[in-house]
């Protein structure tokens, strides 16, 4: 075992270990050890369930839209029977990629040399090749993922041998269900690469103790930290839960079905690994998060509304300040790789549950998920 894998083995243990009012942040080698990366993008973003988008993307049959998960270039598609797929986005003849773009059509046209495929991943036309022992149009074939859809969100697997999706939500969902993400429209969507590590980026997002210090100008007027509290973490997520002010004017108290709690009442969750939604009656935002180092990070983000109560001001008020917060986010999380470069960084104590309780969640998870793969290869 590596001196780094060794540091970060010691650190789960502790965590596992640990309660929420006696938690410590996590050494430094937990985010910059490319070992422990590696241990990471193999048993985690190789074999777990990501999102990768909202099904209003690709609304009408015949559209689709390209996205890479780790270094597997996907096309997620509508097809013509209703039924949304998770297609390899590599051509079968010379591995050019096929979707470089969002589009809408029949066919999958590769650009090279304009090999055809219906929106299943079924080759059509290969022109000029003439079918040999070993090639036949109709035995070749865009590899297909797991894919599922829940909520309005639509999530891929890249394991052929995964479990299904929705099961392992089914506790959260029956929290989230009343306010009925399904039936918000999105109104914003974006991409992004940050110079921090994925595991810093979801810390947080998934933490309320910052808000008021570090937003005061902006959401923290929306969801102050006094006003958090932390959620029983679970088997594929752990979250928290932070109220809105009385006062607080709102476009819409959401779905006619929600208690008045319910509808004051933001849940943050984190779907194992890197799935986040801020969920609230009125609008809501979400990132699907993976990593591209140990240093840098790339998500893709987007904002859901409900009703159809809202002026186009108010929607560009939210996604201003959206982007406001996530630009105090960015502030503190890129520098925050350079400190753990220091020599003398080292692990501080955890704020209570209500304000920092998911620093432990996802330090008990990464534990539970690899510290038996860490020991496997000692």
């Amino acid at each position: 075992m590596t001196e780094g894998l060794a540091r970060v083995r010691a650190a789960l243990t502790s965590a596992e270990q640990s309660s929420h009012d006696a938690g410590w942040t996590m050494p430094s080698a937990f985010y910059t050890d490319p070992d422990f990366h590696a241990l990471e993008l193999e048993h985690l973003f190789a074999r777990e369930w990501h999102c990768v988008g909202r099904v209003e993307e690709i609304a009408q049959s015949g559209q689709w839209f390209p996205y890479r998960l780790l270094n597997e270039p996907l096309v997620i598609t509508h097809g013509t029977d209703g039924t949304i797929r998770a297609l390899s986005n590599v051509c079968r003849h010379r591995g050019t990629l096929i979707a470089t773009e969002k589009g809408k059509g029949r066919r999958l046209l590769c650009p090279y040399h304009h090999w055809a495929y219906d929106l299943t991943g079924q080759l059509k036309a290969a022109p000029k090749i003439e079918e040999r022992p070993g090639f036949a149009v109709k035995d070749c074939k865009l590899p297909s993922f797991p894919c599922e859809v829940w909520m309005g969100f639509i999530y891929v697997n890249l394991d052929q041998d995964a479990k299904l999706f929705a099961p392992q939500v089914a506790d959260l969902e029956a929290m989230i269900g009343p306010y009925h993400m399904e039936d918000m429209w999105l109104g914003y969507t974006g991409e992004a690469v940050w110079e921090t590590n994925w595991k810093s980026m979801i810390e947080n997002y998934m933490e309320g103790y910052h808000l008021s210090p570090l937003h005061k100008t902006g959401l923290a007027n929306l969801n102050p930290t006094d006003m958090c509290e932390h959620l029983e973490p679970q088997e594929n997520w752990f979250g928290y839960s932070v109220g809105f002010p009385e006062d607080l004017p709102r476009v819409t108290a959401g779905d006619p079905g929600l208690t008045k709690h319910q509808s004051n009442t933001c849940i943050m969750a984190m779907i194992h690994p890197g799935n986040g939604i801020g969920l609230a009656a009125d609008y809501s935002s979400y990132l699907c998060i993976q990593p591209e180092g140990t240093n840098k990070v790339r998500y893709k983000a987007g904002i859901l509304f409900w009703g159809d109560a809202w002026p186009q001001s108010a929607v560009d008020r939210a996604v201003e300040l959206f982007h406001q917060t996530m630009e105090e986010d960015r502030s503190v999380l890129e520098p925050m790789m350079i400190g753990y470069q220091s020599a003398h960084h080292a692990p501080g104590p955890i704020a209570p549950a209500p304000l920092e309780g998911t620093i432990l969640d996802l330090a008990k998870y990464a534990a539970r998920r690899l510290g038996p793969v860490i020991d496997a290869e000692a």
